[in-house]
């Protein structure tokens, strides 16, 4: 346990190194350009580029060494972060003001990449918990690791303005670059008790064997049910990705909303000390589903109303309780895989799980543009329901919300009557 809550606490200063990066690169990009094309692209490039690494990434964790896969990772998103800090440094600020500067996009990808190579720490850190603590707290050390997360993006929600606003993004890669240093430094002194690769060498090629990955999921009943679920969670919850800054910006101003989030953030945190110490229950399954009920009602009706103070309660509460959905899928995986494969089982379930919010968020815009926003404003919704639920564009985003909301509620009340429910339940508590 005392290697573990030291890979806690480097866990934390990479992710909120990475974290950092992203959200500074994001924002940096829109006041250069002044272009949400130029955004839209960032964004779509990460969560692209973080679905498809998932498989790559999961199997280096089943095949080398933990210790020298994270040492391996750090040092590969240091080296990409000095070379963005060399370009950037040595390139006329004129060159990045426009959206089609190749200079613009090379380093947006370089910066990307050395976020995305550090990405690993997740898979990483979810077998190591295998390894390092009791089966029986395992769901408490999902826990603990969902509070550096939160944690994490708490500080790096604000601070990656504050840096970038105040000091520019000079400052926030010498940051960058230091940080990393100083963790990789910290992690070569962490002693991780691997003394062999657990996988057999001679029974097992080197490489992705996303067939292979498969294979050993299909064995296990009910985890492509687990995994494919989650998934349509990511799916609907695209929604929100792409449309919940609109919505809050169409009832306060940019500055109350960015601090109002960087509260709305410790949902996070004590969601995950709550986890940490009271744990998922005997059968966490059940609890993922009681979760979700609740999460799919909250998003019925925090946007009934145009309320900031409505939308602010129902987002802590969807903060809340979303660690609950991630530390139940982590901890059964944990306990039906075997350890040699688990790695890649991750990876796969994060390039899945991974792939579903940007395709939603990129197909809900247009659909929420051109027939949500019309229909509540000027047109049958208007007419309908307008006098009480209110119109106007602010509206037919918050009724793309509730629509979501009843969907998600639906799939999770077939979903507990299934047949992968009961098996999956059934072999998780039999291990």
């Amino acid at each position: 346990m005392k290697t573990f809550h030291k890979l806690l606490a480097y866990a934390l200063v990479v992710a909120s190194t990475n974290n950092f990066v992203w959200f500074a690169l994001t924002y940096w990009v829109y006041l250069q350009t002044k272009s949400v094309v130029s955004t839209g692209f960032v964004g779509g490039i990460f969560l692209v580029a973080t679905a498809l690494s998932g498989f790559w990434l999961g199997s280096l964790v089943d095949h080398y060494k933990k210790k020298h896969v994270l040492v391996g990772s750090a040092s590969t998103t240091l080296i990409l972060f000095f070379l963005g800090w060399i370009l950037y440094t040595i390139s006329p600020a004129v060159i990045f003001t426009s959206v089609t500067s190749p200079v613009l996009w090379v380093l947006s990808l370089i910066l990307l990449c050395g976020v995305i190579a550090g990405s690993v720490l997740n898979i990483t850190i979810s077998t190591l918990i295998t390894h390092l603590v009791p089966v029986k707290n395992h769901d408490k050390a999902n826990g603990l690791f969902g509070t550096v997360m939160g944690v994490s993006f708490a500080i790096t929600s604000l601070a990656s303005g504050l840096v970038l606003g105040y000091w520019g993004m000079s400052w926030v890669l010498s940051i960058a670059v230091i940080s990393t240093l100083l963790s990789l430094t910290f992690l070569a002194n962490i002693a991780i008790p691997e003394a062999t690769i657990i996988h057999v060498e001679k029974q097992e090629p080197k490489r992705v064997d996303i067939a292979g990955t498969i294979k050993v999921i299909h064995t296990i009943p009910g985890l492509f049910g687990l995994i494919f679920f989650t998934t349509f969670n990511n799916f609907i919850g695209g929604v929100f990705m792409a449309l919940m800054d609109a919505y809050g910006l169409s009832l306060v101003s940019v500055q109350a909303w960015g601090t109002l989030w960087g509260f709305l953030s410790f949902g996070f945190i004590i969601s995950g000390l709550y986890i940490a110490k009271y744990g998922l229950g005997i059968n966490p399954l059940r609890t993922l589903f009681r979760v979700n009920i609740i999460i799919w009602t909250v998003c019925i009706f925090f946007t009934i109303q145009p309320s900031i103070v409505l939308l602010a309660v129902g987002s802590f509460i969807w903060m809340f309780l979303f660690p609950f959905v991630e530390a139940t899928e982590q901890t059964i995986i944990q306990k039906v895989v075997p350890p040699e494969r688990q790695g890649r089982v991750f990876g796969f379930a994060q390039s899945i799980e991974q792939a579903a919010s940007p395709l939603t968020a990129f197909l809900i815009g247009p659909l929420t543009q051109f027939i949500f926003i019309p229909f509540m404003t000027t047109g049958t919704g208007a007419d309908l329901i307008g006098d009480w639920f209110g119109t106007g564009p602010g509206r037919g985003i918050a009724l793309v919300f509730i629509t979501a909301g009843f969907i998600g509620l639906i799939v999770t009340l077939i979903a507990m009557r299934s047949q992968s429910y009961r098996l999956l339940s059934q072999r998780y508590l039999k291990k």
